[in-house]
């Protein structure tokens, strides 16, 4: 979630800016002012009106959404086609690819087996997935524990990308013996890192307890007793008629299937979805069963990282992701949600405890990241305005300083540091700033908080208001000895990245610089192509462009620990993924999550 927000904020989440838009000639409907008390049908009419334009406006080929208030569902609609070719209009029985939602059932089933007794979250990973093991550099760091994989702070990397997606999947539990020679990346509990590796491995102590495939274990403990009747946990597609084709733009392709099934596995339709809000809502009750203890439900929801300072004011529950920088859920009590993505398929749930009222909002098309959180965020502000009169408040964005950067300024700012959106270099240009992020330069400017914000330009002539980066304000500030980017959104603070200081590599891994090929593809979906590793004003880099729709190139600094073993810099320096120097068929290469890379030179002999 951190990742997706400050990739936004730098403009780099693929944005839809058609011509006519940059023209004036297209507008979005206007929100009702003031909705009458109950007065359900004004707010159904705004948000058909949004999904509408949305699609248009971002290209989306179909949507379904539900709204959800306590035990009943207000509204379920489908707009747009489950299938383009053969026009089948999604529905709100169209079942999609719901991705990282499915990371909230994994995260209930583990809380279901700690209710029993069986599974102690806060002991050692090991004591319930016999065989796990991974390297560290840090000298007496604890073990990994499943309350740590729950809320992404276990210090794994984000994926095994080997195998990832693949047409004929490995089963998921095999990653336990392909981790043992693997550096974790941060020290448990060090920061907030998004891991769906660690789902994974929490689903493999699931399915190690059960005794029972993790499939079968969560059609019966969680998806019978909540009635989702028509949702599974699969490798793929379902082979329901109802299961929605997926679109990358307006083209219908295959969606390759997923390994790491307990993180992003489940097919699931908004009716289905209902049931599991109202189930939160019930306080883990659902059709006269228990699927959950109330005093479970409420821990899960409870901000479990308020104890990691690096975090700043980024809250994380048991699965659930705990608060909203969407403008539309400012100030509305508590909020908890989750998004997901597969290739083609982008998925967004948000509820509000305190007022039992939640959405989910699914759609095939990848294209559609913008338009499902904008749709479900401003659904469920209006119809909490509807239900009980309370509007969100608006908050004035601070206006640009009149006065100039000072030179003291420009001396602290400028410089290079790592972040979740790769390498950025801020430069002085003697009257300013600007910033250099994945190729693309923004402008500096002060705004009247204190903060810097950036400014894009289009073509480098004419300026650009993009939404994302107006609200989003940045500064430095030192914590726990580093030397950090901050981002403010609204009175939210999250770690953007921290200031690189200069480095001394004489570990040889200039012998390393050039273009690679993956060598044991083996069947994959390549997820980046064009790598290469180059130096840059005295760093070592890896460039890569990513194959998941967006096509963007990342830019990652890379820190040499020794002569084989390098660090993928993040957010935070000196620490992050590991990248080895090694040896495949002969030829030198690199190695990072399962891949290996050749040198092009040799990738043809």
């Amino acid at each position: 979630m951190q990742r997706k927000i400050f990739l936004k904020a730098l403009g780099l989440v693929p944005m839809a800016l058609p011509l006519a838009e940059l023209a004036g000639c297209v507008s979005a409907p206007k929100r009702p002012q003031s909705p009458a008390r109950g007065d359900h049908e004004a707010a159904r009419a705004y948000i058909t009106a949004l999904i509408r334009y949305e699609m248009v406006k971002h290209r989306v080929a179909g949507l379904s959404i539900a709204l959800v208030d306590d035990q009943r569902i207000v509204w379920a609609q489908g707009f747009g086609y489950a299938d383009l070719k053969r026009k089948i209009p999604a529905s709100e029985t169209t079942l999609y690819r719901v991705g990282s939602i499915s990371k909230l059932f994994t995260a209930m089933a583990a809380m279901q087996l700690s209710e029993s007794g069986k599974l102690d979250i806060g002991a050692p990973l090991l004591a319930c997935l016999p065989g796990f093991e991974m390297k560290t550099r840090q000298p007496h760091v604890r073990p990994i524990t499943p309350r740590q994989l729950m809320t992404h702070h276990a210090g794994l990397p984000r994926d095994r990308l080997k195998g990832f997606m693949h047409p004929h999947p490995q089963p998921f539990a095999d990653l336990v013996k392909d981790l043992r020679h693997e550096h974790v990346a941060y020290p448990p509990d060090e920061i907030f890192a998004y891991s769906n590796l660690g789902i994974s491995l929490l689903g493999a102590a699931i399915q190690n307890i059960a005794g029972a495939p993790f499939a079968d274990h969560m059609r019966r403990e969680m998806l019978n007793p909540l009635e989702m009747r028509d949702s599974a946990f699969e490798t793929g597609y379902s082979n329901a008629a109802s299961m929605a084709k997926g679109y990358l733009g307006c083209k219908a392709i295959v969606e390759y299937p997923l390994r790491d099934v307990p993180a992003g596995g489940l097919n699931s339709n908004v009716v289905d979805m209902s049931r599991f809000i109202s189930m939160v809502f019930a306080g883990g009750a659902s059709g006269g069963g228990c699927v959950l203890q109330a005093q479970t439900m409420a821990e899960m929801l409870r901000p479990q990282n308020e104890h990691v300072p690096l975090d700043l004011d980024f809250r994380i529950g048991l699965g659930w992701f705990l608060g909203s920088t969407h403008p539309a859920l400012r100030h509305v009590g508590q909020v908890a949600g989750h998004g997901g993505a597969t290739r083609l398929h982008r998925s967004q749930l948000y509820v509000l405890p305190e007022h039992k009222l939640g959405v989910v909002v699914l759609a095939n098309t990848s294209t559609a990241t913008p338009v499902v959180d904008r749709v479900a965020a401003e659904a469920l502000a209006l119809a909490l305005e509807v239900k009980t009169g309370i509007r969100p408040q608006q908050l004035a964005k601070p206006p640009m300083a009149e006065t100039p950067i000072s030179a003291d300024d420009m001396r602290t700012y400028a410089g290079s540091y790592t972040t979740l959106a790769g390498l950025v270099t801020i430069t002085s240009t003697g009257k300013g700033l600007c910033a250099h992020v994945a190729g693309r330069r923004f402008d500096v400017k002060r705004r009247a908080d204190g903060t810097f914000a950036l400014a894009y330009s289009l073509l480098g002539i004419i300026p650009l208001h993009l939404k994302q980066l107006a609200d989003v304000g940045f500064s430095r500030k030192t914590l726990q000895g580093r030397d950090i980017l901050v981002a403010h959104i609204g009175a939210i603070q999250l770690l953007a990245g921290q200031r690189l200081g200069p480095t001394e590599n004489d570990t040889g891994w200039e012998r390393l610089l050039g273009e690679y090929d993956v060598a044991n593809l083996d069947g994959d979906f390549s997820m980046f192509s064009d790598v290469r590793a180059v130096g840059e004003h005295g760093f070592l880099l890896v460039e890569m462009k990513s194959m998941m729709g967006s096509k963007q190139t990342y830019r990652v600094p890379l820190l040499p620990v020794s002569e084989h073993d390098a660090i993928a810099q993040a957010n935070l320096a000196g620490m992050g993924e590991t990248v080895r120097c090694v040896t495949f068929d002969g030829v030198q290469g690199l190695a990072f999550s399962g891949y290996y890379f050749k040198p092009k030179s040799s990738s043809t002999t």
